[in-house]
């Protein structure tokens, strides 16, 4: 359930705002697009893949001020998540925790964008690029969660998730 309120209230969100900054975007969607056709070999490739991003991100198609304003808004959430005694038990899922934190702790450090010098832009995005790399490890294993375990969960996210062409939840 904490995995799930995380991709309902920050990591969805998360993933669908940052994707269009990275330029390998479209090699991402076709490595991680989930279907109902996806085997357990699947999930585990696309896992693999998510590890290994090491694109870049450009940094210029990031509005920094917006992703400020969105991690802000939900750090009470966030900072709920990561006292929650349950987590310990799930490493990977903190460790994500604290990518995505320390991300919103970096954008909330800095008052004008307009006036960061490239270096920081540059450490900004690798920032960025770790808490992409960590949420979308960990959407692929929720992913395979819910289509083992909650299957009518799953049919809503197969349909609507960040890395679909068209996305929509529609059942056609």
């Amino acid at each position: 359930m904490v995995v799930g309120a995380f991709f309902s209230e920050v990591g969805n969100r998360l993933l669908f705002d940052l994707l269009p900054a990275f330029p390998s975007r479209d090699t991402m969607c076709q490595n991680l697009a989930v279907t109902a056709a996806w085997t357990h070999g699947d999930f585990s490739r696309a896992c693999t893949f998510c590890g290994g991003f090491a694109t870049g991100v450009d940094y210029q198609r990031i509005d920094f001020p917006r992703l400020k304003e969105f991690l802000a808004a939900r750090r009470q959430f966030l900072l709920a998540l990561l006292e929650n005694p349950n987590l310990m038990e799930h490493d990977r899922f903190t460790d994500m925790l604290w990518a995505v934190f320390h991300l919103a702790e970096e954008l909330e450090a800095r008052d004008d964008f307009g006036k960061l010098p490239e270096s920081d832009l540059r450490h900004l995005a690798g920032d960025v690029e770790r808490a992409f790399s960590a949420v979308s490890q960990e959407w692929v294993l929720y992913a395979e969660h819910l289509k083992t375990n909650y299957p009518f969960l799953f049919s809503l996210v197969s349909r609507t998730h960040p890395f679909r062409e068209k996305a929509e939840p529609v059942v056609r």
